[in-house]
């Protein structure tokens, strides 16, 4: 990066990393880069609520002074970063993607934050999302809806409800960010804006300071340009400290170890033949040309028979969602003077017509979900299906009455983790993707899986914002 005006997309944390290693860039000047590239990008595309550049190149200079002096930083100091904007970071402000809470300051910072910022790491600027974050699709009437790079002619709707990140991360305004999943919020918008995005399994990553969805769902994690470039993130994130992620990644021990090991003999659960219905012909041509590819380097692709429909389960997630985002947030949704998204505030009333008795048998429903599931997957590693049914859609053809979650909703409910991964681009040339999901706790799968297709297949390249 000779020249900071200048800014290469397809610079990653990794690629970073070693840049600053190597003393051929530093962090101020990677820092300014992409301020101006949200300077002049971000007005047409939306990406961010607020950028917090003063701040930014700050630490950037101290990080500059630290490398000079032969600090053995880890891969993630002095790296830039797009943060959601339901993380709180004192004394600034946290919208929620809300335009009543435009004056909400946060009184406390977010564990995930604290750790990323105990890292190295450097906020660029709060991003945009679906108003408290109730929503796939990435729209908001209040604060406006970011625009899906890929497309810089038709507004199509970027993913949700990280879709500011998603999109910043997708247009070079930030080499990788943080999101949430409640029901696919990660993997959906990093799938329609061509990134990797990971899931991680219920309750691996502390919820402390992040405005909560649904407590039973929540789960916060990272969105990039690469499968290695998540497992750094995911690294920091879980409290791994930055010497020890450097030594791994390195050495190629602990998670890195399973990034070059392949897919022989792994034994992965494609689509039954019931849900492929669910899909385009073009997300299903991509799909089964990437089961083309792990077959040929010797996947077992066996049909996995789900034994609950991903569609019940997806009503079932949506419906806990419901019921505790109306416990969290209906106060601002059951009085008409306040500003609020009139989608979400549909989504969310949903919530007060459930009773309680309803509420508890689905979650014991989803208690006896898990076992049948579980016993199911005996004999799998894996199971790989297209993230989304479609394509990004444009916004004006969007159904604000179904939800684009199908097949990610379901591993929330049933506390799996996931990782989305870029295929190809379709006929329209907009992204497809493809979702790798693993048992409780076995991000390591996903990441091999991952990483191995990722490996395999042609890079989709970036959208070309000229």
């Amino acid at each position: 990066m000779s020249n900071p005006k200048t800014l290469d997309p397809l610079n990653t944390i990794h690629g970073l990393y070693r840049s600053y290693q190597s003393n051929s860039t530093k962090p101020s000047i990677v820092i300014q880069a992409y301020l101006d590239e949200i300077e002049r990008l971000n007005p047409h595309l939306g990406a961010y609520q607020d950028t917090w550049a003063d701040t930014a190149l700050e630490m950037a200079t101290a990080a500059d002074k630290s490398l000079a002096s032969g600090f053995a930083a880890g891969p993630f100091y002095g790296m830039p970063y797009a943060l959601k904007d339901i993380f709180h970071v004192e004394g600034k402000v946290t919208t929620c993607g809300s335009a009543a809470m435009l004056d909400k300051t946060a009184s406390t910072t977010a564990t995930m934050v604290q750790r990323l910022t105990a890292a190295g790491g450097i906020i660029l600027g709060k991003t945009k999302t679906v108003e408290c974050a109730f929503g796939g699709w990435g729209t908001n009437q209040k604060m406006g809806t970011p625009m899906n790079p890929w497309d810089m002619e038709t507004h199509r709707i970027p993913g949700g409800s990280s879709s500011g990140t998603a999109v910043a991360v997708a247009a070079g305004m930030a080499p990788c960010g943080i999101g949430s999943d409640t029901g696919g919020s990660i993997r959906l918008p990093a799938a329609y804006c061509g990134l990797v995005g990971l899931k991680v399994t219920a309750g691996r990553l502390p919820l402390h300071g992040i405005m909560p969805l649904s407590q039973s769902l929540d789960t916060p994690g990272p969105i990039a340009q690469t499968v290695l470039d998540c497992l750094i993130m995911f690294d920091v994130l879980d409290g791994c400290e930055g010497w020890k992620i450097a030594q791994d990644m390195d050495n190629g021990n602990g998670l890195y170890a399973v990034l070059n090991k392949g897919v022989y003999g792994l034994r992965l659960g494609s689509l039954a033949d019931s849900e492929r219905q669910q899909c385009s012909e073009d997300m299903l041509a991509s799909y089964d040309m990437a089961l083309g590819r792990l077959r040929a380097m010797g996947a077992e692709i066996i049909p996995f028979e789900n034994p609950v429909s991903y569609g019940d389960m997806a009503d079932d997630n949506g419906m806990i969602t419901a019921v505790e985002a109306f416990h969290n947030h209906g106060r601002f949704y059951k009085d008409p003077d306040l500003p609020m998204d009139e989608d979400v505030r549909t989504r969310m009333l949903l919530g007060e017509h459930y009773h309680a008795h309803d509420y508890f048998r689905v979650l014991q429903q989803r208690k006896k979900t898990i076992a049948t599931f579980g016993n199911a997957m005996r004999g799998f590693d894996a199971l790989v299906m297209p993230t989304s049914t479609s394509t990004a859609p444009a916004l004006a053809n969007v159904d604000q009455a179904v939800s684009p979650g199908y097949f990610t909703r379901p591993f929330n409910f049933l506390e799996m983790c996931g990782l989305s991964l870029p295929i190809n681009l379709a006929s329209d040339g907009m992204p497809t993707s493809i979702q790798i999901v693993g048992k409780a706790h076995d991000e390591a799968m996903c990441l091999r899986v991952g990483a191995t297709l990722e490996q395999d297949l042609p890079p989709i390249g970036r959208p070309d914002l000229s």
